[in-house]
C-alpha cells in the first residue's frame, strides 16, 4: 500500500490542478491545528502528514528544508476525524505524504490523502513500511468480557484481484429483515450520538441502493455497533455485500446472505433450524470476504482472541439475544429512536466508545520509542529519494534525532522502572497503549468500553471495580482529547478514591507539542501516579 521508491522533481512555482478536488464532507472539530500551510511557491519540500506526531517526526528529520503540515489537527481525534476542504487544499501542494495506516485514521483522512495527490507524489504508510526497518508490530487484542455477544460487522482479505485499495468502499447493506418487532443496528458516536446502520422500521429502499440501512467500511477493517430488538422472537436479516473499487466505478457484487437472531428465545427451537449452532458470548462478526466473495459469520465463542475467531454458516448458525439482555430505555433524547423512557428493549451492547473501525493490527506503534526510530528511518530514507540534493543533512538530522530518542527509549524504561511491579497496571478508556505495555513491562488491566449513551450495565462496572480493588491500583488515566467520553471512569474513580492521571496517546495539545515531550510526559505521569502510597 505504500509507495516509498517514487520520486518527485523539484518544480519551482509549479502550476497545480485544483480543478479536480473530490467534494469532501466538511466537519470542523475544535483543537489546535498546524498553522504551517502548504503553498505553490514555496521552494522548501512540502510534507502532508495525517497526524500531528507525525508531523513531527517529519520536521525532526526535514529541518529547515522542509515544511510540513498535517490533516488531523492536535486535540482531535484521528479515529473520527473528518477533513475540511482546507485541509484538501494542502494535500494537492505535497511533495511527500505519510500516514500511519494500519486503519489508525478515519477512512475520509485516507480517502482526502489518496485522491488528491499528484501522479508520482510519494504517498507512504509508515506503520506498514517501517516493518522492514525492524519495527515490531502486535495484534490488536480487545475485551470482550461482555455479558452478551460482542456483535459486529467485517471485512476480510483486500479485494486485490479487482483492483481494491486502502481507498476502496466496501458496502454492507440490509436488504430485508423480519420478525415480531423493530431491528436496529445502530453505533453510538464519541458524544453519545447514534449513527445508524439497519433500522427495519422504515423498509429497506432498493431505489436508492439502500443507502439508509449501509454500513460503509475499507477492505481488511471492522466496525462494533449496537443491535436493538423491541419485542421477542426470532428475527431474520439478509445481507448484501458490494465492492466500489474507486470513485465512479459500478460497484461489485459480493454476495446475500440472510443471519437469524433468537430475541429472548430458546436458540435452540428456532423453526427449520435442528441442530444449529448458536453463538452467544466472545466476538462475533457479520462478514464480507473479498477475495471468496461470499458473506458468512466470523466469531470466537470463547471469547480468547480474533486469532481464534472461525467461519460459521449463516444457514446453520443462530445468534442469541438473551432474555438478561433485556435493557429500559434511559431517558436521554438521543435515544428516543429507541422508544418512549422506560420501554423494554432487548440490546447487544457495541462495547467499544465512539467510532471504532480497525484492523487486526495495533496502529499505535509510536507508544514503543523503538518503533519510532524505525519511522525515522524511513522518513529519512524517503526524503532522500524526493531530495537527493539534501541527502547529507537528512541523514544528519535523523541520526542526531535517533541518538535523543534512544535516550528516551532508555528514559522511558528507567521511569517506568521506578515504579513497583505490583503497581504497574494501566486502567484507561481508550486501548492505544498496548506497545507501551509491552515494550515497557506495564500491564493493561482494563479500559472503559460500555456503551456511553446509556448507564453501564452493573456487571461491567462490578468487573473494572473489582479489577481496580484486586490489584489495588491508586491510579486510572485519561487521554485530555477524550475527556468529554470519559464520565464512567471519572465517576468510578471518585467513588473508590483514585486520582485520574492524564496520560497522551494519538495527538498532541497546547500543553505537549511534540513526541520527545509526549513520551517522558506519560512516563512520568504513571510512575508519580501508579507509586504513590496508599
Amino acid at each position: 500500500m505504500s509507495t516509498v521508491g517514487a520520486t518527485a522533481a523539484r518544480r519551482p512555482g509549479r502550476r497545480l490542478p485544483l480543478a479536480a478536488l473530490p467534494l469532501l464532507v466538511v466537519l470542523l472539530i475544535s483543537g489546535c491545528r498546524s498553522e504551517v500551510a502548504l503553498g505553490a511557491h514555496d521552494e522548501r519540500v512540502q510534507v502532508i502528514t495525517t497526524t500531528g506526531i507525525l508531523r513531527d517526526l517529519v520536521s525532526q528529520v526535514g529541518g529547515g528544508r522542509v515544511v510540513v503540515s498535517s490533516l488531523v489537527p492536535d486535540g482531535a481525534d484521528p479515529h473520527s476525524y473528518e477533513p475540511s476542504l482546507r485541509d484538501v487544499r494542502d494535500v494537492v501542494y505535497a511533495d511527500v505524504a505519510f500516514s500511519n495506516y494500519l486503519l489508525l485514521e478515519e477512512q475520509a483522512v485516507i480517502k482526502a490523502l489518496d485522491a488528491n495527490l499528484r501522479d508520482g507524489v510519494p504517498n507512504v504508510s509508515l506503520a506498514e513500511g517501517a516493518v522492514k526497518y525492524a519495527a515490531e508490530i502486535i495484534p490488536l487484542v480487545e475485551d470482550v468480557s461482555l455479558d452478551t455477544i460482542w456483535l459486529g460487522m467485517r471485512v476480510r482479505g483486500t479485494g486485490a484481484a479487482d483492483g481494491a485499495n486502502r481507498s476502496s468502499d466496501v458496502l454492507l447493506s440490509a436488504t430485508e429483515a423480519s420478525g415480531p418487532g423493530r431491528m436496529l443496528a445502530y453505533l453510538t458516536e464519541s458524544f453519545g450520538n447514534p449513527s445508524f446502520y439497519v433500522d427495519s422500521a422504515d423498509g429497506f429502499d432498493p431505489a436508492n441502493g439502500y443507502r439508509d440501512d449501509t454500513a460503509v467500511l475499507p477492505p481488511d477493517a471492522h466496525t462494533h455497533m449496537s443491535w436493538a430488538f423491541t419485542r421477542p422472537g426470532v428475527y431474520r436479516l439478509t445481507m448484501r455485500a458490494r465492492l466500489a473499487v474507486g470513485a465512479g466505478t459500478a460497484p461489485i457484487a459480493l454476495g446475500e446472505r440472510a443471519f437469524t437472531f433468537a430475541v429472548g428465545v430458546d436458540p435452540h427451537a428456532v423453526p427449520g433450524m435442528t441442530g444449529a449452532t448458536v453463538l452467544r458470548s466472545g466476538h462475533a462478526d457479520l462478514t464480507v470476504d473479498l477475495d471468496e466473495r461470499r458473506l458468512y459469520l466470523f466469531a470466537d465463542p470463547e471469547g480468547s482472541g480474533e486469532a481464534n475467531q472461525k467461519v460459521y454458516d449463516p444457514a446453520s448458525t443462530v445468534i442469541e439475544v438473551p432474555s438478561k439482555a433485556l435493557l429500559e430505555v434511559p431517558g436521554d433524547r438521543r435515544l428516543r429512536f429507541l422508544g418512549r423512557p422506560g420501554t423494554q428493549v432487548y440490546q447487544l451492547p457495541q462495547a467499544v466508545l465512539g467510532k471504532h473501525v480497525h484492523g487486526e493490527i495495533d496502529p499505535h506503534l509510536w507508544q514503543n520509542v523503538r518503533n519510532a526510530i524505525s519511522y525515522v528511518e524511513l522518513i529519512r530514507d524517503t526524503l532522500i529519494g524526493v531530495d537527493p540534493g539534501a541527502a547529507a543533512m537528512y541523514r544528519a538530522n535523523a541520526a542526531a534525532y535517533i541518538r535523543d530518542l534512544e535516550k528516551l527509549d532508555s528514559y522511558v524504561r528507567d521511569t517506568i522502572a521506578q515504579i513497583p511491579a505490583f503497581r504497574r497496571h494501566l486502567v484507561s478508556t481508550h486501548d492505544a497503549f498496548g506497545y507501551l505495555g509491552q515494550a515497557y513491562g506495564i500491564q493493561i488491566s482494563g479500559f472503559v468500553t460500555p456503551n456511553p449513551a446509556t448507564e453501564p450495565s452493573l456487571a461491567d462496572r462490578r468487573r473494572l471495580t473489582e479489577t481496580i480493588r484486586n490489584l489495588q491500583i491508586p491510579a486510572v488515566f485519561l487521554e485530555p482529547n477524550l475527556a468529554a467520553r470519559a464520565t464512567v471512569l471519572t465517576e468510578l474513580a471518585q467513588e473508590e478514591g483514585l486520582r485520574v492521571c492524564p496520560i497522551y496517546g494519538d495527538t498532541f495539545d497546547r500543553t505537549v507539542t511534540n513526541y520527545l515531550d509526549m513520551m517522558r510526559f506519560n512516563a512520568v505521569s504513571l510512575r508519580d501516579c501508579l507509586s504513590a502510597a496508599e
